[in-house]
Formats: structure tokens, sequence, C-alpha cells
């Protein structure tokens, strides 16, 4: 098969943009369940918030996108607090899979209010007029608003990473989900910082959800077509591993991205068939660590 090279440098970006989404929403996952041992099934319903709610400003208010790319994630952020107080944290000493189907419920619940209002017909939203357009980069054309996504996702990978990884916060984040006790003892108040853990994680996918809107189409039920895959690349990684996930996302991207270029009909498994035969390999994910 014969491929030119701007067609497969497309194809690569292609498979990266879904990657960095793939990233964002894994790193959100991961957050999560690292710190608050959750398994957030409603991620793929609060991504869908972001972009619904995008979507819903520039239609009713005519506020910008710009705009929205701050506080879409800070009201999901808040409906993340609630979900966190009034009903996740009555389950967490509990099997993971009571925490798995408490959000799987959500899920369809918030997916049921928008799609009575909405239906499931995709609704169009711009990409801003700054990003419209593409670039001639000599080798290819490429696309202004894909660049940002790509660009955007990174920045708020690792910068998630590095709060978590190497600061004192993070720090705290991570000693208080294995000793609270102890942290307390310290003056931190931990119940405080597990809901405002959640709430980031929902941010994270409300982010991703505003980030989509240009390039996928807005629809109530948008979330479920990346939450599988999502959950998959969390698995790849590693649970609760904050740089697998991040890694993987991207990683898993450009693989799909490719195998729609070489063979079209493994495009939708590829990602599934990498996971069972790393956990033929390796149970804890790449960059999990074994118990």
């Amino acid at each position: 098969m014969t491929l030119s090279l701007p067609a497969l440098l497309s194809q690569l970006l292609l498979g990266l943009v879904n990657g960095s989404f793939y990233a964002i929403l894994s790193l959100g996952l991961a957050v999560i369940f690292g710190l608050l041992n959750v398994i957030n099934f409603a991620h793929g319903a609060l991504f869908m918030l972001g972009a619904i709610l995008s979507w819903m400003a520039m239609e009713y208010f005519g506020i910008n996108y710009w705009v929205m790319l701050i506080v879409a994630p800070i009201i999901v952020g808040l409906f993340g607090v609630l979900i966190e107080r009034f009903l996740l944290r009555w389950i967490y000493k509990l099997d993971h899979l009571y925490g798995l189907l408490l959000t799987l419920g959500l899920t369809l619940l918030i997916e049921g209010v928008f799609r009575s209002v909405y239906g499931v017909s995709g609704l169009g939203y711009d990409a801003p007029d700054a990003l419209s357009g593409a670039t001639d980069v000599g080798f290819m054309v490429l696309p202004n608003y894909r660049a940002w996504v790509v660009v955007a996702s990174l920045v708020i990978c690792f910068a998630t990473w590095f709060i978590i990884e190497k600061t004192r916060l993070g720090a705290y984040l991570r000693a208080g989900t294995e000793n609270p006790r102890l942290v307390e003892a310290f003056g931190v108040n931990v119940p405080l910082m597990i809901t405002l853990t959640y709430a980031f994680g929902a941010a994270l996918a409300a982010f991703a959800g505003v980030l989509a809107a240009p390039v996928i189409q807005v629809t109530p039920l948008m979330g479920q077509n990346l939450i599988i895959v999502v959950f998959a690349v969390v698995v790849i990684g590693g649970m609760g591993s904050i740089m697998g996930a991040i890694l993987t996302g991207l990683g898993l991207g450009v693989i799909e991205g490719l195998t729609k270029v070489f063979y079209p009909e493994a495009s939708s498994t590829v990602v599934f068939v990498i996971m069972v035969v790393v956990l033929l390999i390796r149970p804890a994910g790449l960059f999990g660590k074994e118990k």
C-alpha cells in the first residue's frame, strides 16, 4: 500500500489528537482511582457535560470558546464536589464494584436528562476564529485547531503530573489516601482534599470536552464513544499511574491512527488487543506497581 508522506503525517496528527483526548480523560480517571480508589464510570458523562455546556453557552448566551474553556471545567468541578460529598463519600470503604455501579447509574441519569432535551443528533460547535484554517509547514498542511488541541493537552497533562508527583501538595494527596490519620495530625483537612481531588478529575474531563466540541459533534452520548477506550488506556498504563495514563493515551492514539491507514478493519479493536497482551505479560499495566 502506497501512502504519501503528507497523508501519513495527517493520519498521525489525527491519531495524536485522539490520543490527546485519551490522555486527558485517562489522566482524570487515574487521578481519581489513584487517590480516591474509585472507578469513576461517570467520567464520560462529565466529558460530555463540558462540551454541551460550551454549546449551550454559545447558543443561548453568546459566550465564546475561550471563556468556556475556563468556566466549563469550574462548573463541572463544582458538580463533582456535589457528587463526592453526597454520593461517593458513603462507599469509599466498600468494594470497587459499588463505586463502578454508582457512577454508571449517574452516567445514565445525566445522559438521559440531556438526551430528553436535545435528542441524539449532533450539535454543531465551530472552532474559534483565531484557530480556524490551517498552516502550511512545508511537508504537510497543519490544521490550526488540531495543533492547539495537542499543545493544550500536553501542557495540562504534564502540569498535572508535576503537581501530583513533584510538589508538597501532591505528597499530601498521596499520603492522605494511604494514611489519612497521620496526615490529619499535621493539620491537613483530608476530607476536603479528597473532595477537591474528585472535583479536579471532573474538571479535567470537562476541559477535554470543551477541547473536543469543535472536533467531535456535540451529543449527549458522546462520552459513551470514548469512555470504554479510556478505561482500556488506564488499564494498559497501570491503574492509578499518572505518567502511565498520559504516555499510554498519546501512544495508543497514534497506534490507532496508523491502524486506520494500514488495516482499517482492526482500528476499533487494536486498543483492546493491546490491553489483553499487556495484561497477560504484566497484569499491573505498563507503569503500574506490582503488589
